[in-house]
């Protein structure tokens, strides 16, 4: 169960009777991360990777070395560009080591303290556990964890840097993981033109056409995007194919490879719309270039399949969700006002070797 970090822990002291072995002058600063009340006011953490300053840095510093790869060539952000909200532009990724097109599209990494199940098809628990994966992978880093910890060690910067944040005096897999993903859960963006109309309570942050719009998503999209985050963190099969690969492992499989539940084959995680107009291509194999191709798919192009979700069946069993030309040019504009140029400029999301 997840708890809240709060402050009071360093100031009375627990903290440092929990780690009577790391001296003051390098002891963590915990922190909270704030957001806004219709979050819950802070950002959300397994109890055994609390946020601390130094641990988020540390994440990012990783974050954005290619160490982390074989070949020293290939960071988490080769893939994961803060410009296009932490996703990478591309259907189906060639930048890792090999160049070898990988089988599904890059997700972009925007709240993901809120997540649960990570990946398109859920196979991660969460973000320390998922890191692995594209680590290790041999067409994304191909990376020799044993060899990326010793590689690490002779760094007397990262060794510092370790200690101070987990109180050992070596460097271990699983701590290199939960600094990644400190960092990762640090991504927050509540800072649209959307979270502005949210926060004022007033109409007017937002025009006609965008509340029409805002309106149109609840009633067409919120069965599956939903919430504040516009995503119900499910999986659902949403017409993109009749048949599905017959290899158990397949990741065109979706949620079924995972759970092996065959009501759950060609299941995909349900994305964020937020930045949504900025990490096109869309789906988990890229396939659609834009917005207006992905609202043509649910209004005219799914297709049927014995999983197909029953959300996007309608009267008579007819498969689609009828969407009209100015309802589509609603939605776009509504779309747009969940873009956060702030997200995508802070500085303490950027490279830390580019001065």
């Amino acid at each position: 169960m997840e708890k809240r970090l709060i402050l009071f822990l360093l100031i009375s002291g627990i903290m440092l009777a929990c780690n009577e072995d790391i001296s003051p002058d390098i002891k963590p600063f915990y922190i909270d991360l704030d957001v806004p009340e219709y979050m819950g006011t802070t950002v959300p953490f397994p109890e055994r990777n609390p946020f601390s300053k130094e641990g988020i840095e540390l994440g990012r510093m990783l974050f954005y070395d290619p160490i982390l790869s074989s070949n020293n060539q290939v960071s988490c952000a080769t893939c994961h560009k803060q410009e296009l909200a932490f996703s990478d532009g591309m259907s189906l990724s060639t930048l890792g080591v090999s160049g070898e097109k990988l089988q599904r599209h890059t997700p972009a990494l925007i709240n993901l303290a809120w997540n649960n199940g990570l990946f398109w098809d859920g196979g991660a628990k969460d973000l320390e556990s998922l890191a692995f994966a594209p680590l290790t992978h041999p067409d994304e880093m191909n990376q020799d964890i044993t060899e990326l910890v010793e590689e690490l060690k002779q760094i007397p910067d990262y060794k510092e840097r370790f200690k101070k944040v987990f109180g050992k005096d070596t460097i271990q897999s699983a701590l290199i993981v939960r600094a990644l993903a400190q960092f990762q859960r640090s991504l927050v963006s509540f800072d649209s033109k959307y979270d502005r109309y949210l926060k004022s309570g007033e109409a007017g942050f937002l025009n006609a056409l965008e509340l029409e719009g805002m309106q149109l998503v609840e009633e067409k999209c919120g069965g599956c995007h939903s919430g504040v985050n516009f995503t119900d963190l499910g999986f659902h099969n949403n017409g993109l194919d009749a048949e599905f690969p017959a290899a158990p492992e397949h990741v065109g499989k979706g949620r079924n490879r995972v759970t092996l539940n065959p009501e759950e084959l060609g299941a995909f995680k349900t994305p964020t719309l937020r930045n949504i107009i900025l990490t096109a291509p869309y789906m988990h194999d890229g396939r659609f270039k834009s917005i207006d191709e992905v609202l043509d798919h649910y209004a005219q192009n799914m297709v049927n399949s014995p999983t197909l979700d029953t959300l996007l069946t309608g009267q008579n069993d007819k498969i689609g969700i009828p969407i009209s030309e100015n309802e589509k040019q609603a939605i776009v504009a509504f779309l747009h006002t969940l873009t956060d140029l702030s997200f995508i400029q802070n500085q303490a999301f950027s490279n830390p070797f580019k001065k």
